[in-house]
């Protein structure tokens, strides 16, 4: 595995772990399940909402396997802007380590002197990003010397930074606000993940399973997995999907399972937990991102 910079970008981290243990729908068998369930875009104001995410990335080749984490910690806030929502995010802290090795590497220094921020509609949709330049300002602050300068500075292009945050956040939460969702109702998104010197690419299902109470509200409940082909008989929602992201080649073979719970009532990525499975160039790639929401605190003033 080649050393890499985090995927720290807001989207990454605004979801949760998902527990080893599963606990029961909030709505039992012999109760009658309502018809649907109801997500409304409404982000907590003058709060801060902190959530920790790992990402673990292991590649087998040739009998040998190397295994590479990632951890941060991100503080969000929504401040109402334009009719709609400015999302500003800060990385106080991230590591990363490679076979239970801390790498020195600059990215953590970048993350920690820029906030990024994004121009959401009233309607959760994703705008734009605002002021993404404002990562290269903080990548020249701290200079790292050496190949690892050209990496960061493409990671951190306000293009490429945007396109990223744009995916990341379509993929979490495009679909599912400002509307009733029914248990067993299904949506999808392409989405892709990086590996070594290439990428896995899939369609993203998620699949309605119901709500369930967590400590921060009752939420929604999706059952997540991937698609490596688009079936013939696939719904007009899926190609238009495979369709809208340039209908991208996707990778043979490619598995993944997970689950993603959201706040009703009000925003809350309460936990998100996806683990990818892949084959490349004969390299048995497993990538599991996990997110947590830690709580809301009152900004201080």
């Amino acid at each position: 595995m080649r050393p890499g910079p985090l995927t720290s970008s807001l989207l990454l981290s605004l979801t949760a772990i998902a527990c080893s243990h599963k606990a029961p729908l909030s709505v039992s068998p012999s109760e009658p399940r309502p018809a649907s369930v109801r997500l409304d875009f409404q982000p907590p104001v003058d709060r801060v909402l902190t959530e920790t995410q790992r990402s673990v990335r292991s590649v087998e080749r040739q009998g040998d396997t190397l295994r590479e984490e990632a951890e941060l910690t991100t503080q969000t806030r929504f401040t109402p802007s334009e009719g709609g929502w400015l999302l500003a995010q800060a990385v106080p802290r991230s590591r990363l380590t490679r076979n239970g090795q801390e790498v020195p590497t600059g990215v953590a220094d970048v993350l920690a002197r820029f906030t990024l921020q994004a121009w959401l509609a009233a309607d959760g949709t994703f705008v734009k990003l605002v002021a993404p330049e404002a990562a290269q300002e903080a990548l020249r602050q701290v200079a790292p010397a050496g190949t690892e300068a050209g990496v960061l500075a493409r990671f951190f292009e306000p293009e490429a930074l945007e396109t990223r945050a744009r995916r990341e956040w379509e993929v979490k939460f495009a679909g599912l606000f400002q509307r009733n969702l029914v248990e067993g109702q299904q949506s999808w998104v392409v989405d892709l993940v990086p590996v070594g010197d290439s990428q896995v690419a899939y369609v993203l299902e998620r699949t309605v399973q119901g709500t369930r109470d967590t400590p921060l509200g009752d939420a929604v409940v999706l059952g997540l997995r991937c698609l490596d082909a688009v079936p013939e008989d696939a719904p007009d929602a899926l190609w238009e999907a495979w369709v809208m992201a340039g209908r991208p080649e996707l990778t043979p073979g490619v598995s993944c399972e997970g689950e993603q719970l959201v706040g009703r009532g009000r925003f809350m990525p309460v936990r998100r937990q996806l683990t990818v499975r892949a084959t490349v160039a004969g390299e048995a790639w497993t990538v599991t991102t996990e997110t947590r929401a830690e709580g809301l605190q009152e900004e201080a003033r």
